[in-house]
């Protein structure tokens, strides 16, 4: 009875990484970084800029930001450590845990430049994740 009791102390107890699994970043529509899009898009989807500035008479902007998981990515890797940590009685944790430490999205990083009418005219991918 006491191992029993142990046992469900463990798993009650861990779950980091059903935690981390769950509270990844959300994917972003990097569809929208294309020729013509409005700017008041982007700042919808991505926020405000990092740099915002007029180089050569046409406004440039720099959007970075961690490009993250669908909500069925998350949710499906959250269920399998939780399956995971009840089949191995918490242990799952040990690696589970510093896994979901390094999967925790890619920085992305774009260089926008716009026309007279704030749509994008040209776009710079300047760091892909």
């Amino acid at each position: 009875m006491k191992k029993l009791v142990c046992a469900l102390l463990i798993v009650l107890i861990s779950g980091c990484s059903v935690f981390m699994a769950a509270k990844q970043p959300d994917a972003k529509n990097v569809d929208l970084f294309k020729i013509g899009t409005p700017r008041n898009m982007l700042l919808a989807e991505f926020g405000l800029p990092i740099v915002s500035e007029v180089r050569n008479g046409r406004k440039i902007e720099i959007f970075k930001f961690i490009q993250g998981y669908s909500a069925g990515a998350k949710a499906g890797r959250a269920v399998f450590h939780g399956v995971a940590d009840v089949v191995t009685l918490g242990l799952w944790e040990v690696i589970g845990t510093p896994t979901e430490g390094v999967f925790s999205g890619n920085e992305v990083v774009f260089e926008v430049s716009y026309d007279e009418n704030d749509r994008i005219e040209q776009v710079i991918a300047l760091k892909k994740g």
